[in-house]
């Protein structure tokens, strides 16, 4: 990893002579499943008014749909190492995706919105399984080395949230069960892919403890970028899982705002995320990023309802940025293996994306309208604030470690 106080890569479609998009099919397999894995997380955006209406459900009721999703994610971080360096990387991908297809059908046959939000914990359980796994399969076997693999993923996740509202929108003008699915089918696809494309891999020969997460997080570095992530997420899922219900349209109309804010999050987590590392340093554009996230989520709270569209619209750019660094920092600040620092910073900013689907309609209900963005932008100012006070701890150890490629500690097993 390039050193994050002096910037990311050179280049984010070369590294070491590698074009970005020369990569071997097992790659490209997990990426795309990765896409519609994603997909999954913004799917039900356009559609939660629609939902609310069909199951007869309050605002905050069709909320929780965000929070048992993230609440079974956060808490199954602290098992997806455990499971993988026993069952191997391709294993752990295909339950995990087995999971998505059973808990993504059984979704759109939901006869209450209590059956619905159980449901979604179990699709929360199956891509916890996945994402996490799916990650390190990529650091792994991608070709050009680790910053590669990072656009990969997180071009994969810019795709994945872009094209999520707008299947949900497509699909949910029809009826609010189809995109759900419609995703079982997307992942029964993606399936198949890994099953042809990735090869077995024997398990690790060192085996991830329940606890080693956890344990993981001792390191100051790691655990300043987890409550920092953690503080930020809540203002990112602010926009994600409230929004929808102030902006108060259609599925079609709500699916193309949506589409354009993830089309930003892509474009500005690939391609201009390391540049502006490269320029001005990882910890600056973070916390310059964060500190205008709050601004932003002030604005949207207190304009009208075009600027409430722009602001989100734009809220994407800069979620994009904040995304590309808190992975290099998370996966790169500490001497813990990739998976398990990786665990371990899901596992802290999982539960703020449970938290704030769940506590930004009850504000709405104890407050106002305005008040929900308000919290959220005083969590990402928050979040700048940890990065500034814990600025030693983020770089020192991070610019100290070898360039980021897979080593035996259990990266690379996954990929082989």
């Amino acid at each position: 990893m390039s050193g994050t106080e002096n910037g990311g890569p050179d280049d984010p479609f070369e590294e070491g002579g590698t074009s970005l998009l020369r990569q071997p099919m097992a790659v490209w397999a997990t990426a795309g499943a990765s896409v519609v894995a994603f997909m999954g997380i913004g799917l039900v955006d356009p559609i939660l008014p629609s939902i609310a209406r069909g199951l007869h459900a309050t605002n905050s009721q069709v909320s929780l749909l965000f929070t048992s999703y993230f609440l079974i994610t956060a808490v199954a971080m602290l098992v997806t190492g455990f499971v993988s360096s026993r069952i191997g990387g391709r294993r752990t991908l295909l339950a995990g995706l087995a999971l998505v297809v059973v808990f993504a059908a059984l979704s759109g046959m939901s006869g209450s919105v209590g059956e619905l939000v159980g449901f979604r914990a179990g699709w929360g359980l199956g891509n916890a399984l996945f994402v996490s796994t799916a990650l390190a399969v990529i650091v792994g076997a991608a070709a050009g080395g680790s910053s590669a693999a990072i656009l990969l993923y997180e071009s994969a996740l810019g795709l994945g949230m872009a094209c999520g509202p707008l299947l949900g929108a497509v699909l949910g003008d029809l009826k609010w069960r189809y995109p759900f699915f419609g995703t079982a089918v997307l992942m029964a696809v993606g399936f198949l892919a890994i099953t042809v494309f990735l090869k077995e891999q024997p398990t690790p020969a060192a085996r991830t403890s329940l606890l080693a997460p956890v344990k993981a997080l001792g390191h100051g570095g790691l655990a300043a970028t987890a409550v920092s992530a953690f503080f930020y997420n809540y203002a990112f899922f602010t926009v994600l899982a409230f929004t929808p219900f102030v902006l108060n349209m259609s599925p079609y109309k709500s699916g193309a705002v949506f589409f354009a804010w993830g089309v930003l999050l892509a474009v500005f987590s690939v391609i201009l995320a390391p540049r502006l590392q490269r320029r001005f340093g990882s910890l600056k554009v973070l916390c310059a990023s964060l500190l205008l996230l709050a601004t932003d989520l002030v604005v949207l709270g207190y304009g009208n309802h075009t600027t409430a569209v722009v602001c989100t619209v734009l809220s994407g750019a800069l979620i994009g940025l904040n995304n590309t660094v808190f992975t290099e920092l998370a996966l790169g600040v500490s001497d813990a293996p990739r998976p398990v620092a990786s665990a371990g910073y899901n596992f802290v900013r999982w539960f703020a994306a449970a938290a704030a689907p769940f506590l930004a309609p009850k504000i709405e209900e104890w407050t106002d309208i305005h008040l929900p963005f308000v919290v959220a932008a005083v969590a990402a100012v928050t979040g700048a604030g940890i990065v500034a006070v814990r600025r030693r701890a983020l770089t020192t150890e991070a610019e100290e470690r070898a360039p980021w490629h897979a080593t035996e500690d259990g990266v690379t097993a996954f990929a082989r």
